[in-house]
C-alpha cells in the first residue's frame, strides 16, 4: 500500500478527525502514488491513521477518506452518499423544495465533491484530485441513489489548478439539462441555469435567510443589493413588499431576476430593477435622502484569500456604513458575507465599526448562516463560511 509518514508530532489534527494534511507535515511518501490516488497515513512511529487521496501538486497534500482502516471504495462512497442524502430528508428540508445540496464535500466525508439537485438534474462540482479521481464512480452512485433525468458537471473552478487538474464541464449523464430549469422553494419559484449560473446554478446556502427577509418585507420598501437573479427580492415580494428595488452590475442578472419576479406573478409596478455599481448607486441615494424599510446586502467575495482580510474588512464596513445611513428608525439590515476567510466575530465588529461611523444605533437580532443541506461537522469548521446578521436601526 501506498503510504504518507507524517513528520514527528503532525498528527494531532488527524487525531481531531480534521481531514486535511498539508505537505510541511509530511516526513515522506512511499510507494509512489499518483494524483488522487488513496494513501495510507501513518505516524512517524508507523501508527496507522486513515486513508486518504494524494494531491502532489496542492498544499494539501493529503484530504482524508477515512479515519479507520476502513477500504476505499465503491462500498464506501455509497454508504457516504447515502447518509448525505438521508440527512436532507424532511424536516430538515422542507418535501416541496427541489433545489437542495445533496453532498457537501468535506461537511459529509467527501472532499472536493459537491452535488446538488435541481428538478429532475443533478450537477456535480469536484474541486480535488481524490474526487476527480473517483468521479465515474461517485456519478455512477449519485444518479442510482437519486433518480434523475441527467447528471451535469460545473467542475469551472479555478481551485482546481492548484491540483493539477483543468477545468471541466458538461453532461456526465442521461439528459442535456434545458436551458431554464426551474425549482420550487418553499412556495417560491426561480428559473435558473445550470450550464451557465454562478457556482452551480443558484445560491442553495440563502434560503432560510431569504424565506426570512419574505416574513419581514410585508409594506415595507425594500432595497436589495448586488440582486443576483432576484432570490431576496422574489422573497420580499411575495412575502408583502410593498415595492423593491433591485441593484446589480450584471444586466442578463438582472433579465433573469425580472423572469423570476415575474414567473411568481408579481406586478410590474411592484419593483424597479438598475443596472449599476452597487457603491455608486448606495452613494447616490445618501445625496438624494433617499430612505428604504429594508436592505439586502449581500456581495460576493470581497475576500479571496487570508492576505485580503484587511483590504475585504474595509469594503463591507463601507458598505454597512452607508446603508445604515439610508434605513428608516425600526428598518431591518440583513447584511451578509461569503467569505470564510472572514470570521465571525470579526465580521460582526465591522459591522459595529460601520454603526459608528454612520451614526446610527444598530441592534442585531439574528445571526444568520447557511442552510441546513449546508452542515457543518465539528472536526471541520471551515465547513463554516456564510455569516450574516439581521439588525434593526433605532
Amino acid at each position: 500500500m501506498k503510504q504518507v509518514i507524517l513528520k514527528q508530532g503532525r498528527e494531532k489534527s488527524v487525531k481531531r478527525l480534521h481531514p486535511w494534511i498539508f505537505s510541511g507535515a509530511i516526513q515522506k511518501v512511499t510507494g509512489s502514488p499518483g494524483l488522487g490516488e488513496t494513501v495510507e497515513v501513518l505516524t512517524a512511529g508507523g501508527l496507522f491513521m486513515g486513508r486518504g487521496a494524494w494531491s502532489p501538486e496542492s498544499q494539501m497534500s493529503v484530504r482524508m477518506w477515512s479515519f479507520t482502516d476502513t477500504e476505499i471504495g465503491p462500498d464506501f462512497f455509497r454508504r457516504k452518499i447515502e447518509e448525505a442524502i438521508a440527512l436532507r430528508k424532511p424536516p430538515v428540508i422542507g418535501a416541496d423544495t427541489t433545489g437542495i445540496r445533496l453532498i457537501y464535500s468535506e461537511s459529509d466525508g467527501l472532499p472536493g465533491f459537491t452535488a446538488d439537485r435541481y428538478g429532475d438534474y443533478l450537477v456535480c462540482q469536484i474541486s480535488t484530485a481524490g474526487a476527480d479521481y473517483w468521479k465515474d464512480t461517485l456519478v455512477a452512485i449519485l444518479r442510482e441513489v437519486v433518480p434523475c433525468k441527467g447528471v451535469f458537471e460545473r467542475s469551472d473552478l479555478s481551485v482546481r489548478k492548484k491540483e493539477g487538474l483543468g477545468e471541466s464541464v458538461g453532461l456526465l449523464w442521461g439528459e442535456e439539462p434545458p436551458e431554464v430549469i426551474e425549482i420550487n422553494e418553499e412556495g417560491r419559484k426561480y428559473g435558473l441555469s445550470i450550464q451557465t449560473g454562478h457556482k452551480t446554478g443558484f445560491y442553495l446556502d440563502q434560503r432560510d435567510n431569504r424565506s426570512l427577509v419574505g416574513s419581514c418585507s410585508r409594506e415595507r420598501d425594500v432595497l436589495d443589493c448586488f440582486s443576483y437573479t432576484g432570490g431576496f427580492a422574489v422573497a420580499a415580494l411575495t412575502g408583502g413588499a410593498r415595492h423593491v428595488t433591485l441593484l446589480d452590475s450584471s444586466g442578463p442578472a438582472l433579465a433573469r431576476a425580472d423572469l423570476n419576479i415575474r414567473l411568481n406573478g408579481l406586478s410590474e409596478d411592484k419593483y424597479t430593477l438598475v443596472e449599476v455599481d452597487v457603491f455608486h448607486a448606495l452613494r447616490k441615494f445618501r445625496t438624494d435622502n433617499r430612505l428604504f424599510d429594508l436592505i439586502i446586502l449581500d456581495p460576493p467575495k470581497f475576500v479571496e484569500s487570508r492576505h485580503q482580510v484587511d483590504k475585504g474588512a474595509r469594503a463591507y464596513k463601507d458598505i454597512n456604513m452607508i446603508a445604515m445611513q439610508l434605513l428608516k428608525p425600526g428598518g431591518f439590515l440583513f447584511t451578509f458575507s461569503c467569505s470564510g476567510h472572514m470570521e465571525d466575530l470579526l465580521f460582526q465588529k465591522i459591522v459595529a465599526d460601520a454603526a459608528i461611523d454612520a451614526g446610527r444605533e444598530m441592534k442585531i437580532l439574528r445571526w444568520l448562516s447557511q442552510a441546513p443541506d449546508h452542515p457543518v461537522i465539528t472536526s471541520f469548521p471551515e465547513g463554516k463560511y456564510l455569516k450574516g446578521l439581521m439588525a434593526m436601526a433605532t
